[in-house]
C-alpha cells in the first residue's frame, strides 16, 4: 500500500457512483491530485469538498498509478466567507478551475500552492476589488512562471532600459518601453505598473482588465490546454463580472 499525507486546498469534486465523489486536490507536496472520497455527496462532507477548501489529506492505493482513495479533514474554508460578492466567488471558482486545467498531474508546484492560499486569503478578507484583483493577476503569472511560459517584463525586449516598460509582445511575452513600443502599439499588450512589482495593487479597474487580458493571452496561446481547447468558463465569467464592474468604478 502506498500513502501520504499532506496539506491541500480543494479544486472541485465530481460525483461518482451513489455516494462518492472524484476529488481534484492542490496539495503542498504532491502537485494537482486526484482521489475518491468515500460519501462525498453526503451532507457532511459538503463543505470540505467546496472549491478553495484548505484540508488535511489523506492519500492511499495499491499502486502509485492508481486513482487511489482519500480522507480529508477541514482546515479552514473560503465559499463561506465570500458567498455574499458574487465577484469574489467568481474568482474563487476561476482560480480552482485553472489550476486544475494547467497544472500538470501529480507534479509538485508548491509555490503555487502558496500563492494560491495567499490568493485565498485576500479573497476570504479583502472587500476591495483592487486589492483581491490584483492578487489574482499576480498569480496567473506566477502560474504561468511555474510551467515554464513565464514572462520577462525584468527589460525592454527592443532597447534594454528596465525604466518605463509600458507593453508586453503577444508572442515573445517580452516587455516593451514606451518609447519603443510607438511603431508596433496596435500589436502590443498593455501592461499596468503594478506587476512589476512584487506586491503591486492596480489603480483602477481598467488596470485589472488589462492585467488579465494580458495573463489570458498567454494563458490561452501556450501548449498548457489541450487541443482546440478554449480556459475554463469560470475564469471567462469572472472576466466579464470584472470588465463590468471596472466600467462602473
Amino acid at each position: 500500500m502506498i500513502e501520504w499525507n499532506d496539506r491541500a486546498i480543494v479544486l472541485s469534486a465530481r460525483p461518482q457512483g451513489e455516494d462518492a465523489v472524484v476529488a481534484s486536490l492542490l496539495t503542498t507536496d504532491h502537485g494537482r491530485h486526484g482521489g475518491v472520497v468515500r460519501g462525498g455527496q453526503g451532507r457532511r462532507l459538503r463543505a470540505t469538498l467546496e472549491p478553495g477548501t484548505l484540508v488535511q489529506a489523506h492519500w492511499k492505493a495499491r499502486l502509485e498509478d492508481h486513482l487511489g482513495t482519500l480522507t480529508l479533514e477541514p482546515l479552514a474554508g473560503v465559499a463561506g466567507l465570500v458567498l455574499s460578492d458574487r465577484d469574489r466567488l467568481a474568482a474563487l471558482a476561476s482560480s480552482c478551475a485553472l489550476a486544475e486545467v494547467v497544472l500538470p498531474d501529480r507534479a509538485p508546484h508548491p509555490e503555487v500552492f502558496d500563492g494560491l492560499l495567499l490568493l485565498l486569503d485576500s479573497l476570504a478578507h479583502g472587500d476591495d476589488h483592487l486589492d483581491w484583483a490584483g492578487a489574482l493577476a499576480r498569480w496567473e503569472l506566477a502560474l504561468l512562471a511555474a510551467v515554464g511560459f513565464g514572462l520577462d517584463l525584468t527589460q525592454c525586449a527592443v532597447t534594454g532600459v528596465t525604466e518605463g516598460l509600458t507593453h508586453v509582445s503577444p508572442r515573445s511575452g517580452r516587455a516593451v518601453c514606451r518609447e519603443a513600443a510607438g511603431p508596433w502599439l496596435s500589436r502590443l499588450l498593455p501592461m499596468p505598473a503594478f506587476l512589476l512589482e512584487p506586491e503591486g495593487r492596480p489603480q483602477t479597474g481598467e488596470e485589472v482588465t488589462q492585467a488579465l487580458a494580458l495573463t489570458g493571452h498567454f494563458l490561452e496561446v501556450s501548449p498548457l490546454l489541450p487541443p482546440g481547447k478554449r480556459l475554463p468558463l469560470a475564469r471567462r465569467r469572472l472576466v466579464d463580472r470584472l470588465a463590468r464592474w471596472a466600467l462602473g468604478s
